[in-house]
């Protein structure tokens, strides 16, 4: 069994080019696995392991300036969710791509899952998915406006072309674990929206916290990692992702001509260059290997901005 826990901090890390190294050694020392972004504003990663592997990485982040009350939301997973370790320096830990925000001062009024579905059922508020394309198509709240961005750094654009929204006096956000709502919700404001509302937690503490029985969520939710989509009681779904195209995949897709697991799927079979065919063949008959050996660790990278 892996734990995996998720976090984020948007708080003041001038030196967090300094950490990543120290960062890195406690991750392998403690065979955890996952990702995890330094920047100025912060700091966001997923990682997994045994729960004493994974309780000290998070320790060694609480010792971290600024990082004392670092939260995580925790799940587990029978299968690894991760094959490789990356710790990386970046411009920001959740790129929107308009330059400095002050996230933590302006941030929107924080919403516990519990009292979400109260909220975003009055019929003055407006419901936004700051999530992708692709996420949305796999499940969202009830009625909540999809974007339909590529990319969180197109969002910025999807609001300019929306003055409409200006006048809606509730703006309600939400997002994965919390990290994109929380930097959408503080830019909103910074645009003059007053009344602006995020879940506290993002779609993973609401599907966690409220039951199936009582909840405005249709579907599942992307999760980027190995196990692709999480349901109600953060269970694994039964989906994957298609290496090729990127597509989500369901047990109907699996059956489809020209599906090969960790290769291709029946819409880019015949699309796909023999060069990646090739490279994802070779990393998929590794993946099986590493299965056979009961591990899972295929590499650490770390990369500078």
């Amino acid at each position: 069994m892996f734990r995996i826990a998720s976090f984020y901090a948007f708080v003041d890390l001038p030196f967090y080019r300094d950490l990543r190294d120290g960062l890195e050694r406690v991750c392998v020392d403690n065979d955890v696995l996952g990702t995890v972004l330094l920047a100025s504003e912060g700091v966001n990663g997923t990682i997994a392991g045994s729960t004493d592997g994974v309780e000290a990485v998070l320790a060694h982040l609480r010792d971290i300036d600024g990082l004392a009350n670092l939260s995580a939301k925790n799940a587990t997973a029978d299968d690894p969710p991760f094959l490789r370790l990356k710790v990386r320096l970046k411009k920001e830990i959740v790129a929107l791509g308009v330059g400095a925000i002050e996230t933590s001062a302006n941030t929107g009024i924080h919403v516990a899952p519990d009292d979400w579905d109260d909220l975003i059922s009055q019929p003055d508020v407006v419901v936004i998915d700051t999530r992708n394309d692709y996420e949305y198509a796999v499940g969202s709240f009830r009625g909540a406006i999809n974007p339909a961005t590529r990319s969180f750094t197109e969002f910025p654009e999807w609001l300019a072309s929306n003055p409409q929204l200006a006048s809606k006096p509730k703006i309600a956000m939400f997002c994965t674990g919390g990290i994109r709502c929380e930097k959408a919700s503080a830019y909103l404001r910074m645009q003059g929206f007053d009344e602006v509302y995020q879940l506290e937690g993002g779609i993973l503490s609401y599907l966690e916290t409220v039951p199936e029985s009582e909840s405005a969520w249709d579907g599942e939710c992307y999760v980027f990692d190995r196990r692709v989509t999480v349901r109600h009681g953060l269970e694994p779904g039964n989906k994957e992702i298609c290496v090729n195209c990127n597509r989500v995949l369901d047990g109907e897709d699996r059956k489809a001509e020209g599906y090969v697991e960790g290769v291709t799927c029946g819409a880019c079979h015949t699309t796909i260059t023999e060069d990646r065919r090739a490279r994802f063949t070779e990393r998929q008959h590794q993946i099986e290997l590493s299965r056979e050996r009961g591990s899972s660790h295929l590499g650490r990278a770390s990369q500078n901005a």
